[in-house]
């Protein structure tokens, strides 16, 4: 999207996209940017849900050159400004905000303090795959073996192992299942419960 006279955001933050239907009934849906702050664009991804009612529109109806209502950046919690040692640990569409944390830090030439763990059912699923293993992120896939040779399963401590590092801030973006389990593994890590920033999402009711 191009966003005029937009606010430059923080890795780390999102949108708000808001639609209103002829009737006046309006649905609106928060969407991670997965683009970096110097993109002259911004990207979100975003799932097609089949019960979406935002999702759904964005995916079939939505042409080049037509003009949404969004709102944005948001958040400060979950950010990061690419100038100290950081882990992202995603899962499925929770990679997003990684991302835009990964294309800030190539932007800055400081990929040496990001490392990052991912995880997904199969590599298809996973957003960005390509991308985020020509990064050497750690890709868990839990229902088929890793292209790099690693069985099938979800992600353990001893793997996260290779992400943690001295004062770095973790960012653990997913669903509410994926994120307790992926901290309460970095709670196994002896990981200080305040270096650790959370993000969950789920489909709204």
């Amino acid at each position: 999207m191009e966003v005029p006279d937009r606010i430059d955001h923080l890795p780390g933050q999102h949108y708000v996209i808001r639609l209103t239907a002829d009737d006046g009934h309006t649905a609106q849906r928060s969407y991670s940017l997965s683009s970096p702050p110097s993109d002259p664009m911004i990207e979100m991804y975003i799932e097609r849900l089949d019960d979406g009612e935002v999702s759904g529109y964005l995916a079939d109806a939505v042409l080049a050159g037509d003009e949404l209502e969004v709102r944005g950046p948001i958040g400060g919690w979950f950010v990061w400004e690419g100038s100290t040692p950081a882990a992202g640990i995603g899962g499925g569409t929770g990679v997003a905000p990684l991302v835009a944390m990964l294309r800030h830090a190539r932007h800055l030439g400081s990929t040496a303090l990001l490392k990052l763990a991912v995880a997904s059912r199969t590599l298809a699923e996973l957003p960005y795959a390509d991308e985020l293993a020509a990064a050497g992120a750690l890709i868990a896939l839990s229902r088929e073996d890793s292209a790099a040779g690693r069985p099938a399963g979800r992600l353990v401590a001893g793997e996260l192992a290779g992400v943690v590092s001295e004062d770095a801030t973790y960012f653990v973006c997913g669903s509410t299942g994926f994120t307790e389990a992926a901290t309460m593994l970095l709670m196994d890590l002896e990981v200080a419960s305040e270096a650790v920033r959370v993000e969950r999402f789920g489909p709204s009711a």
